[in-house]
C-alpha cells in the first residue's frame, strides 16, 4: 500500500480530487482514531481531522516520501492538536475543561472504556500522544518521534513515564 500511497500523493500533486479521496477513505479511521484518543472532545477531534486532510490537499509537496503516508498524516494531525490545544489553554484554565469532560466520560455506558479514557486524560498531552500511537496505534517509537516531531529519546521516556502515570492512575502496579 505504501507505494499506492505514493502514487495517490503524485496524483493529488497534479490535482487530482478522486485520488484524495482514495486518501481519505485508507486512511480517516487512523487519524481520526488517533485524535479521539488524544483529546477529550470527539467533535474537536473529527474537526482536527478534517483539518488534517485539507492541510494535506493543500500541500501535498509537504510529503516527501520518508515516512509512511499515514505517518506523515498523523504528523500533520499532532500538529494541529497542538497548535489546537496551546489555543485553547489561552482561552481558559485546563482543570475547569478537564473537570465538564471527566464527568461527561463517567456518565458514558462503557465503564471501561471510561475509566481509561478518564485515565489518559490525566496525562500531559505529550505523554498522552506517545503512549496513544506506541500502544493503541502500534506505531514504533521512532515512527512515534517522527509524527511528533520530537527525539527518540524524548519519546520512549514519554511513553516509559506515560504508562506508569496510566497504570498508577487506574490501580495496577507500577
Amino acid at each position: 500500500m505504501a507505494d499506492d500511497d505514493s502514487a495517490l500523493i503524485d496524483e493529488i500533486r497534479d490535482g487530482s480530487e478522486r485520488a484524495f479521496n482514495v486518501l481519505i477513505d485508507r486512511h480517516q479511521q487512523a487519524v481520526r482514531g488517533f485524535l479521539r484518543r488524544l483529546l477529550a472532545d470527539a467533535s474537536e477531534a473529527d474537526d482536527l481531522a478534517q483539518e488534517t486532510f485539507m492541510a494535506a490537499w493543500a500541500r501535498p509537496e509537504s510529503y516527501r516520501g520518508e515516512a509512511s503516508v499515514r505517518s506523515w498524516l498523523c504528523a500533520i494531525a499532532w500538529r494541529k492538536a497542538r497548535d489546537a490545544q496551546r489555543a485553547w489553554f489561552r482561552r481558559r484554565a485546563r482543570e475547569a475543561r478537564w473537570a465538564s469532560d471527566v464527568e461527561q466520560i463517567a456518565s458514558a455506558p462503557s465503564p471501561e472504556s471510561a475509566v481509561v479514557t478518564r485515565a489518559l486524560a490525566t496525562l500531559p498531552l505529550e505523554q498522552r500522544a506517545a503512549l496513544v500511537l506506541c500502544l493503541i496505534h502500534e506505531f514504533s517509537h521512532a515512527e512515534a518521534a517522527g509524527i511528533l516531531g520530537a527525539p527518540l529519546g524524548t519519546v520512549k521516556s514519554h511513553v516509559a513515564r506515560g504508562k506508569a502515570r496510566l497504570l498508577a492512575a487506574l490501580g495496577g502496579p507500577v
